[in-house]
């Protein structure tokens, strides 16, 4: 079992112990959604894999939060951010915006890149090392700006 997935499977229990609704009830939901891909994939996670589900997880919790303020639903947005801060637990610390523009900047020099059609390769590069740790847009959005001027 991936160090992270056994991280969670901790989590779980340590809140069951202390009776946390809430949080064993999202804690749930991640382990779920984990066995789902496992058994769909016939695999055993690894932690890169476990890390991008929960960065997938995370990045439908935003949406449905902007989702949900727009149509004035504030209690269903409430829960969304509930649910996202559980799985932040388990994520790495974000970079900082200096560090994703230093990481962008080595990427470019890194793959030789001079124009848009370069994009894939710098975003090859990068997925690796941001994921988890930075929104992918704003990853593309950076490589863009590099690429343009």
């Amino acid at each position: 079992m991936s160090e992270l997935k056994q991280q969670i499977t901790d989590a779980m229990k340590a809140a069951m112990r202390a009776k946390e609704k809430e949080r064993l009830s999202t804690i749930r939901m991640i382990m779920a959604e984990l066995k789902r891909v496992e058994v769909d994939e016939r695999i055993e996670l690894d932690d890169a894999r476990v890390l991008a589900v929960l960065d997938k997880m995370s990045k439908q919790r935003r949406d449905s939060i902007s989702q949900f303020e727009e149509a004035a639903r504030q209690d269903l947005a409430d829960a969304e951010r509930q649910e996202l801060e559980v799985i932040k637990t388990f994520l790495p610390q974000p970079l900082t915006d200096e560090e994703l523009s230093a990481l962008v900047t080595s990427a470019a020099e890194q793959s030789g890149a001079s124009s848009m059609q370069d994009m894939g390769k710098i975003m090859a590069i990068l997925k690796p090392q941001v994921q988890g740790r930075a929104d992918m847009g704003q990853v593309s959005k950076l490589v863009k700006a590099a690429l343009a001027g």
